[in-house]
This record gives C-alpha cells, sequence and structure tokens, in this order.
C-alpha cells in the first residue's frame, strides 16, 4: 500500500469536513434532543451533543476509518454512551448553571404567545414536569431504553443493538421503566387503584 501525499492527506481531510459537517448539519437537533431526554440539562446536552460529535469526527478522520452500514445508529450509540458516562459522573452536577426555579418562571413568562392558551401551556408544562421528574427517577439504562423507544421511535431490536445488551436486558429495562412512570403519572391519565379493582 502507499502511503499518501501530503497534499492527497490535505485533500482527504477537506473532502471529510465538509461531508461531516453537512452530516452534523442534519443530526445535530436529533442527538441534542436524545442527549436533553437522557441527561435533563439544557447546558449539560449541549455539552454532550457537542462531545458526540466530536468523538464522531475524530473517529471519521483516522485513515484507517472503517465504512458505516448505519452512520445514524452509530452516531445515537455514542450519543447514549457519552450521556451514560456524564450520568455516571457525579462531578458534572456541581457545574449546572440552570437558574432558580422563580427566574425560571419570570423568564418563561416574558415570552409572547402565539400558539396555545395559557391554560394549555400550564397544563402542558405540567406534564412535561412531571414527566421529567418521572423520567429522573429511573435508572439511566431504564431512561435511556425508555428514551430511544419513546422519543427516538427506535425498535427494541435498534435498542438492543445500540446499547450493547442483550434483547431480554432491553425489555426488562423497559418494563421496569413503564411500570415506574405509570405509578408516578397515574393521577395525569386517571389511573388510580381502585379503577382497577
Amino acid at each position: 500500500m502507499t502511503e499518501r501525499l501530503p497534499a492527497d492527506k490535505a485533500m482527504h481531510a477537506a473532502a471529510v469536513a465538509r461531508e461531516f459537517g453537512s452530516w452534523m448539519a442534519s443530526e445535530q437537533r436529533r442527538v441534542f434532543l436524545l442527549c436533553y431526554r437522557i441527561l435533563q440539562e439544557r447546558d449539560e446536552a449541549d455539552m454532550a451533543a457537542q462531545d458526540t460529535f466530536l468523538k464522531a469526527h475524530q473517529t471519521l478522520i483516522k485513515e484507517n476509518a472503517v465504512k458505516l452500514d448505519d452512520p445514524s445508529k452509530w452516531l445515537t450509540r455514542i450519543a447514549v454512551n457519552t450521556c451514560l458516562d456524564r450520568l455516571r459522573s457525579r462531578s458534572w452536577k456541581m457545574w449546572s448553571r440552570r437558574p432558580a426555579p422563580a427566574d425560571e418562571e419570570l423568564i418563561l413568562s416574558g415570552t409572547p404567545s402565539l400558539g396555545p392558551t395559557a391554560e394549555d401551556q400550564v397544563f402542558a408544562r405540567e406534564i412535561k414536569g412531571r414527566m421529567a421528574q418521572a423520567l429522573g427517577n429511573l435508572s439511566p439504562r431504564q431512561r435511556a431504553v425508555f428514551t430511544l423507544r419513546h422519543f427516538e421511535d427506535r425498535k427494541l431490536d435498534e435498542i438492543a443493538d445500540i446499547l450493547g445488551l442483550d434483547m431480554g436486558t432491553i425489555k426488562a429495562h423497559m418494563a421496569r421503566a413503564l411500570a415506574k412512570l405509570r405509578v408516578e403519572l397515574q393521577d395525569l391519565y386517571h389511573l388510580n387503584k381502585r379503577a382497577e379493582q
């Protein structure tokens, strides 16, 4: 095999950078939302999404980089693993910069409303907050499995492949996540123990 000339390397690097830039632009929102749903903090999700693309880029620019069958699945796996690493590491929590609830409410109240009524917004905010709180009570793996299934609309076999787990383990995490969420959110969906009896 012949060694690439410096000019060839530069042209190859420029081509990879162009392709990667357009691919990143098309995947950026999806990756950010995935990270946000798992980490539940906007700044943390933004940093995790950046780390995801940095890791992907560093892998793709290597001369011995392999051709990917499904780049989206590969990128999702990097994003989930990056988020799980951040959740395992407790040190990042001390750097959290989320505003105080009163300040956050003031910021949100200053935005103009063009769509739903105030009542709809309050109800949606309540559901969103309750869902975020309920997702926060799940284990990191349960949260990752639930997020990939219900927010990313991935099939269970894809989730197993992305997380590198057996199908039975994925099903167990999903069942536990759903059971916990049903208990925590039963009042929102008018599910109570009396109705089941």
